[in-house]
C-alpha cells in the first residue's frame, strides 16, 4: 500500500487540512507497505479457515427471511472511491427504502438471525473479501455511505486517505452508537451532527499514530471488546482543542 502524490489526489482532498495528515503517512511507507501485505495474507488465510463458518451463517440467513445472504452496499473507501461492501445480512431486503442509513437499537428492520451474528459481529466477516481486493484494510475509519460523507469537514476527509477499515479505535468505543441513536427524534440530524464529529476525532487521532503494530494492537482490542471487555480510549473528544 502507497500514497498517491499529491497531485494525484481528488481536488477536494488537496488542502491544508488534508495536507498535515499526509506528510505523517508519507514519512510512514514501511509501515503502509506491512499493512497491505499482512492485509493479504491474514485475509486469504482467514477466509480459508472460516469458510464453514461462512457456509453455516449462508444457510441461517437464508432459512430466516427471504432474501440475498450477503448485503451489497455503496459505500466510500480510500480517496474517494466507491466500491459495494461485502456484510452478511442482518436487515429486511427492504431495510433500505424504510428509514435511516444508520441503525437504532431494537430496529425493527434487523431478522431474528441479524440480531445475533451483529451482537457478534459475524456480519462482517465477510469484509474479509473487501480487504483480500483492497477495497478496505482490517484496521481504518469504517466505510460511510456517500450521503454522510457529503458531511465531512475539510479535516475529515483526511481519513479518505487511507483504505476504509473492518475496525478502528472509533469501532470499539462506539460500537453501542445504536442505544445512543434510538434516543433521538432525528436519528439523521443526532448522526451528522453529534456522532460523526465526535467519530472522526478519533479517526483522525488514529492517522497521527499511525503505525503498524498500533493497527495489531486495535484488533486484538477488537477481539476483546467483542467479548465484553470496556475500553476509554487513548484520548477523550472533550480533550480536543
Amino acid at each position: 500500500m502507497k500514497l498517491v502524490k499529491w497531485e494525484k489526489l481528488p481536488p477536494e482532498m488537496q488542502t491544508e487540512e488534508v495536507r498535515k495528515y499526509y506528510d505523517i503517512l508519507k514519512k510512514k511507507r514501511l509501515a503502509l507497505f506491512f499493512k497491505r501485505l499482512f492485509d493479504i495474507v491474514v485475509s486469504l488465510t482467514m477466509l480459508i479457515i472460516l469458510s464453514p463458518i461462512f457456509l453455516v451463517l449462508a444457510i441461517a440467513i437464508k432459512i430466516d427471511s427471504k432474501g440475498p445472504v450477503f448485503f451489497r452496499q455503496e459505500r466510500i473507501t480510500q480517496y474517494g472511491k466507491k466500491f459495494r461492501i461485502f456484510k452478511f445480512r442482518s436487515m429486511k431486503v427492504s431495510a433500505p427504502n424504510e428509514g435511516s442509513q444508520v441503525t437504532v437499537k431494537g430496529d425493527q428492520r434487523i431478522t431474528r438471525v441479524g440480531k445475533f451474528i451483529r451482537k457478534c459481529r459475524l456480519d462482517e466477516l465477510s469484509q474479509l473479501i473487501d480487504v483480500l481486493r483492497g477495497a478496505m484494510s482490517f484496521v481504518g475509519t469504517r466505510p460511510e455511505v456517500e450521503k454522510y460523507v457529503k458531511e465531512y469537514t475539510p479535516e475529515m476527509m483526511a481519513t479518505l486517505l487511507l483504505p476504509a477499515g473492518i475496525t478502528s479505535e472509533c469501532s470499539i468505543l462506539y460500537k453501542d452508537e445504536d442505544e445512543r441513536l434510538s434516543e433521538s427524534c432525528d436519528v439523521d440530524k443526532t448522526y451528522v451532527e453529534e456522532i460523526l464529529p465526535e467519530k472522526m476525532y478519533y479517526n483522525l487521532k488514529s492517522i497521527e499514530k499511525f503505525g503498524f503494530f498500533s493497527d495489531i494492537r486495535t484488533m486484538f482490542r477488537t477481539v476483546f471488546a467483542v467479548l465484553g471487555k470496556k475500553y476509554e480510549g487513548d484520548y477523550k473528544v472533550k480533550d480536543k482543542e
